[in-house]
């Protein structure tokens, strides 16, 4: 065995098989001609030779065919074993062609005559080229089995069915990879819906079949996000709702889109929002309700201080003034006594009034909305001294009888708030009909209203407005005002033969 190292311009690494040191040294002279610096070992049996692969990185094995019990075809299944891909020349001055050809078959990558070492380097430049083509292509197989590997690892553990499809003519989809969440989603094999790509389209209920045709091919056509919800029936009989989203990409080869995406069960959270649709609409119900029965229990405690306490108020006003005349010549001194029961009595009939007016106004079941509105800002003013202005453009506005009511009610409810929190110096309110709606507008100069304020945890007021104008189907708006405070727009629905009326007039 010898070790050498020789002066030249590219390196290159080269493993001699060899048992004659000369015939390594005529191949070594070749490298070294065509401007190579060649790091070499020459070694002549098995034990050297495996010893030296596991010792050095190679670039190339250069063996004699026969040599004193070793040969050519014990060296390749050596390097084999040892799973080397390195570039395997015989270079043999006695191998006959039939030998040369096995040689080959076993793995060698070409055979030299030594009488002949012209194709020598050519042939170890050409077959260096080879591996490393085979090493880039071995890393590039590596790397997309690793890429395939983590791809499968997260679609099993992604929730629904992961897919890649391709859209037919008819718009239905050709499955051409689907995840193993398509037993659970759909209670069929990958394999089944593979071979039968029909079946996905076969489960969806007749009438959702449409639309997931139609937002296929209009995202086919846009060339956008596939986005689409619909109801499917599975083998088993259960109906599950899903999502199914996915991205387009046009492959290679011709015009077609191949879609990429995931089937996503989404039955628990559509029963979900069903419930919570039927919970707010029961809720919705029962606050109809009891705002219902609070407003006949209102009516019932004006109608009782009305005939009841206001007919009693108005006795003692009777038997004041009868007193008054009966002592007044008699007790000159308990006169102003007298006239202050009296005045307290008028008090009392003018409070007993205006709390039965505010209860259940009888001027809006008789007059109307905008009489009412008035008849309540002349209270507030009086009340609380800060003008309240109304303007209605619309005197004969008439809407359903529990909207006029909860209009009034909302007008109530801003001008308490106005009151107790916005320290305005004034009021202005509008009661208009805009095309089929009433709306009704209080402005204040006052504070304002903040976002925050809107979201107190026991602000209930405006929640309370909104909700009950969401039931009757009408809207609440809330501004900031021109010049500060606030502006509360109510939108409520006018009734269709009222609106018919308005629009031809």
């Amino acid at each position: 065995m010898s070790l050498a190292v020789s002066h030249g311009e590219r390196p290159l690494r080269i493993l001699i098989v060899e048992d004659s040191e000369d015939d390594a040294l005529l191949m070594l002279h070749r490298f070294r001609e065509a401007g190579y610096k060649p790091y070499f070992q020459r070694v002549s049996d098995s034990e050297d030779m495996h010893a030296a692969l596991n010792a050095q990185i190679w670039d190339v094995v250069l063996c004699d065919h026969s040599m004193p019990g070793f040969d050519s075809f014990t060296a390749l299944r050596e390097m084999q074993e040892m799973r080397m891909d390195l570039p395997f020349i015989v270079v043999s001055g006695h191998m006959d062609e039939e030998t040369a050809v096995a040689a080959m078959r076993a793995g060698a990558h070409d055979y030299l005559s030594k009488d002949n070492l012209e194709r020598l380097v050519p042939a170890v430049e050409r077959e260096l080229r080879e591996a490393r083509h085979r090493m880039e292509r071995r890393a590039a197989l590596e790397a997309v089995r690793e890429s395939e590997t983590r791809f499968r690892a997260l679609a099993a553990n992604i929730p629904g069915m992961v897919f890649q499809a391709v859209r037919k003519k008819d718009g239905s989809l050709k499955f051409l990879y689907v995840s193993d969440g398509c037993q659970a989603l759909l209670e069929l094999q990958r394999v089944e819906l593979l071979a039968a790509p029909d079946r996905f389209l076969a489960m969806m209920l007749e009438e959702d079949r449409p639309d997931f045709v139609e937002s296929l091919g209009q995202a086919t056509d846009k060339f956008s996000t596939l986005n689409w919800e619909g109801r499917i029936i599975v083998p088993g009989g259960d109906m599950k709702w899903i999502n199914m989203r996915g991205s387009p990409r046009r492959m290679e080869t011709g015009d077609v889109v191949l879609w990429e995406g995931i089937v996503s069960n989404i039955t628990h959270s559509k029963e979900a929002e069903k419930a919570i649709r039927e919970s707010r609409q029961q809720l919705s119900e029962l606050s109809s309700h009891m705002e219902s029965m609070i407003e006949q229990e209102r009516a019932r405690i004006a109608r009782d201080i009305h005939d009841e306490l206001g007919g009693l108020l108005v006795a003692m006003k009777f038997e004041a003034s009868l007193l008054a005349g009966k002592i007044g010549k008699e007790a000159p001194a308990l006169a102003p006594r007298i006239a202050s029961l009296g005045k307290l009595v008028d008090d009392s009939i003018a409070t007993a009034g205006r709390v039965a007016r505010e209860l259940r106004p009888g001027i809006l079941t008789e007059f109307g909305l905008a009489a009412a509105i008035e008849s309540q800002a002349e209270d507030f003013t009086q009340r609380t001294g800060i003008p309240c202005q109304v303007l209605c453009a619309d005197h004969d506005i008439e809407t359903e009888q529990n909207l006029e009511v909860a209009l009034f009610r909302i007008f109530q409810e801003a001008l308490t708030n106005i009151s107790k929190h916005a320290r305005a110096q004034r009021v202005d309110v509008r009661l208009v009909s805009e095309g089929d709606e009433a709306v009704l507008e209080i402005a204040d100069d006052g504070l304002g209203l903040r976002p925050a304020d809107l979201k107190k945890p026991k602000s209930f007021g405006l929640r309370g407005v909104r909700e009950r104008m969401q039931s009757l189907g009408g809207s609440l708006e809330i501004h900031t005002g021109e010049t500060g405070g606030t502006r509360l727009v109510v939108r409520a629905p006018l009734p269709n033969g009222i609106a018919v009326e308005k629009k031809e007039s």
